[in-house]
């Protein structure tokens, strides 16, 4: 049976490679290349990948991404398809269900919301559970930065406190459209933000997320 991180990898590799290299990301400054390349050493470079987390070494963690990007489009397609090498941390399903989950089906819609005629997917209600449970536990990381107080909530009425303070803006949305708020990517999230109009503005303009990529 496959995981949810196997189908939103696949997915990714699909996207990418109906854009083709040069197409528009959400994330500032890359193009599907560019993307590419981040997952493919994300995965197979972790001497390079602990840029990600260690900002001392970003330089290095450029240098490579820039390498990798400028091999064959092609290729990165099929490494992000075919996965990681076996003696790679994320070879282990459970390890690559709870390091990939989020982050393919994020990519998945860096791509896909950056073009013009995009809609929203439809999400099943297991997957969304899942994608859901994740902002329970990382809602505080992903909202640290917020410059007010941040309560995400499904239509349901659950919530999650991404960030004490006041004011308060609580951000009601599918668990899939919270997940791209949480992630930095309100701008093309589908929610809605009740609040003090300026305390939505700045958690509308806020860095959420974790920080790179």
């Amino acid at each position: 049976m496959s995981t949810h991180a196997q189908r939103e990898r696949l997915l990714l590799a699909d996207l990418l490679e109906q854009a083709g290299p040069d197409a528009p990301t959400l994330c500032s400054g890359w193009r599907t290349r560019d993307l590419a390349a981040h997952v493919v050493v994300r995965e197979r470079r972790g001497d390079a990948a602990a840029g990600l987390v260690i900002p001392q070494l970003s330089d290095r963690l450029d240098r490579v991404r820039q390498e990798y990007a400028a091999r064959p489009y092609e290729e990165l397609i099929r490494l992000i398809r075919t996965g990681p090498p076996r003696l790679s941390p994320f070879s282990l399903k459970q390890v690559d269900e709870a390091a990939n989950t989020v982050e393919f089906f994020v990519h998945a819609e860096d791509v896909r919301r950056a073009a013009e005629d995009w809609s929203p997917r439809t999400i099943d209600p297991v997957f969304a559970d899942a994608l859901w449970s994740r902002l329970e536990r990382m809602g505080r990381v992903l909202g640290r930065r917020s410059p007010v107080g941040l309560v995400l909530r499904r239509p349901d009425g659950q919530t999650v406190v991404a960030h004490r303070g006041s004011p308060v803006v609580t951000v009601t949305g599918e668990p899939a459209e919270l997940t791209l708020y949480a992630f930095g990517r309100q701008s093309v999230a589908k929610v809605e933000a009740a609040g003090e109009e300026s305390a939505v503005t700045a958690a509308q303009n806020a860095s959420l997320g974790i920080g790179s990529a």
